[in-house]
């Protein structure tokens, strides 16, 4: 008798995207690996949005001859609560051993679920992410030498910057019980978050074919709302500190790179006579001193 396949939970949150979102989801209906439930997590969109993709799906599961089994699954938030409301909302529903991220601006290459699914099943590891193709503004570009992807213990290259896609990512859902889930007061930067109290005790796996094409540039790109990103960052490296959970060398290390970016802050808001956040990049640089 052939053994069941896993069964993966992919889930998509979306805000006030039609064709982004539309595009997201068929790149999830056209992969090889076939035992897969979507959950679309609709964060507060327009209704005229929300009619537009609820009628989208509908010819998804007629399309695919879908019906009734749950394939996909439509939530919606009576407002917008932000992306890791709708992720956190996601993974809690869902019923796969296996939890893929896509966000709706971003899209799969066919084999992204089978090559992912793959790889757990021939290592012990609990996170695995891929290689990604890269487009800004419709054209493809190279990522620069500090965005290199890799595998294994990358905890300490972490703290610079985000290593690892959300739409490139697959994990155990067992994940979420031993480091929680992403931190809904975070506007941005929660994966960076997550994934430093995960690469601060696992260690994670690559695979090194692209199989997402992550695109960039557009207006509507979370990061382009919010200025000095960095200081999200710092927030999420003084909770990681406060959490105790750490080791010596890594303790020493998240606070070299808080003195760092609260430095470059600093000096970006005295430039910006926005002397209120200077006082508080200050006290972040003096805090955390080595």
């Amino acid at each position: 008798m052939q053994k069941q396949k896993a069964l993966v939970s992919v889930i998509i949150p979306n805000f006030n995207r039609v064709e982004s979102f539309q595009r997201a989801v068929e790149s999830v209906i056209k992969q090889t690996y076939e035992n897969f439930e979507i959950i679309v997590v609709d964060d507060g969109s327009e209704q005229s949005v929300r009619n537009i993709n609820r009628r989208f799906l509908e010819e998804v599961k007629r399309r695919k001859n879908l019906e009734g089994d749950g394939k996909i699954i439509y939530l919606e938030n009576e407002r917008n609560f932000g992306v890791s409301y709708s992720r956190n909302k996601g993974i809690k529903e869902a019923k796969g051993d296996f939890i893929a991220l896509l966000d709706s601006d971003d899209e799969w290459l066919e084999q992204k679920l089978e090559l992912q699914v793959k790889f757990f099943s021939e290592t012990d590891f609990r996170v695995v992410h891929t290689e990604e193709i890269w487009v800004r503004r419709g054209v493809r570009v190279n990522p620069m030498k500090k965005h290199k992807k890799e595998g294994g213990d990358i905890f300490f290259r972490s703290l610079e910057l985000c290593l690892m896609s959300p739409s490139s990512i697959m994990l155990k859902k067992s994940i979420f019980d031993d480091y929680g889930y992403f931190d809904e007061s975070l506007p941005v930067c929660e994966d960076y978050d997550l994934w430093l109290r995960i690469t601060s005790k696992e260690t994670v796996g690559f695979i090194e074919k692209p199989l997402i094409i992550k695109y960039g540039g557009h207006i509507d790109q979370l990061s382009r709302k919010y200025e000095a990103m960095d200081r999200w960052r710092v927030i999420s490296l003084i909770k990681l500190l406060n959490s105790k959970q750490l080791s010596e060398i890594q303790e020493i290390e998240v606070k070299k790179m808080i003195e760092k970016k609260a430095k470059i802050l600093y000096n970006g808001a005295v430039k910006r006579k926005k002397y209120d956040d200077a006082i508080i990049y200050k006290k972040w640089m003096e805090e955390y001193l080595i």
